[in-house]
């Protein structure tokens, strides 16, 4: 009985040992692992390449290369190209051209006349005053004397004034050297008075004037306040102001002046 016990046993773990060995066999060998589905792999694009943007070259500024007080008549040439109004030369045959434009600049900078400066284009006629019912006005038909001045300043061309006046720089910086003020950048002096003509107020109507012993001043004191820079524009009329005006303006902007460092006009009505 024993021996049969025994025989049963040995045959347990006979079959016990099979299936251990056949499930080892079905997991590990006979079954296929597991099929791992392939990724179609893309192309990979190629990268747009941005075209370059084109450099564009500044036109390097070619400086005019003469003595200072020999510049008249180099000036005087490179200016014909810049109006083609018929009187335009006329202005340009002062001599010590760059001097004057420098202290005329300056002094309008500084709220004052630039009369002595701009002797080219000095008037014959004298500043005319009309009487109305006892009062003074200035004389509207005195604003024609102007008319060339407005015509003239107007013609000019804003894009090669810039250019000519950068060539110049070298003789316009000596100048305002000569003038005092050799730590100061002419740029700062120009752009300031550009500025100050452009506050200057277009006006409509009469202008009523006070007589003095020798001369005649504005009874309304907002314009008699104005600066002596102001006071030389705006007695060339309305319609030259505006003409005077809008050409500093083009050439202020094609200084690189920002637009909104450029006063806007304003209107004075006297009516």
């Amino acid at each position: 009985m024993a021996g049969n016990i025994k025989v049963a046993s040995i045959a347990v773990i006979i079959i016990v040992l099979i299936a251990i060995a056949a499930g080892v066999y079905y997991f590990f060998i006979y079954e296929k692992p597991e099929e791992i589905p392939i990724q179609q792999v893309q192309e990979e694009q190629p990268a747009q390449v941005l075209a370059e943007e084109p450099v564009i070259e500044e036109e390097a500024i070619e400086l005019i290369q003469v003595e200072l007080d020999e510049s008249d008549e180099t000036i005087s040439n490179m200016t014909k190209e810049l109006s083609s109004h018929p009187d335009a030369a006329s202005w340009f045959m002062s001599k010590d051209l760059i001097r004057k434009f420098v202290g005329a600049v300056d002094n309008i900078a500084n709220g004052l006349s630039p009369r002595s400066q701009i002797d080219f284009f000095a008037l014959e006629e004298n500043f005319k005053i009309i009487e109305k019912d006892g009062l003074y006005y200035v004389n509207h038909e005195g604003y024609d004397r102007y008319n060339l001045v407005g015509d003239v300043f107007s013609s000019l061309d804003s894009e090669g004034w810039v250019k000519l006046y950068e060539q110049s720089a070298l003789l316009i910086q000596e100048a305002y050297t000569d003038l005092g003020y050799p730590e100061e950048d002419f740029n700062k002096t120009l752009t300031a008075a550009i500025v100050e003509l452009l506050k200057a107020p277009v006006i409509e109507g009469d202008i009523l004037l006070e007589a003095k012993v020798v001369s005649y001043t504005i009874a309304d004191p907002e314009l008699e306040n104005l600066s002596k820079a102001q006071k030389h524009l705006i007695r060339m009329g309305p319609e030259n102001v505006r003409k005077i005006q809008a050409k500093l303006r083009e050439i202020g902007l094609a200084l690189g002046i920002p637009e909104n460092k450029l006063p806007q006009a304003k209107m004075h009505s006297t009516r």
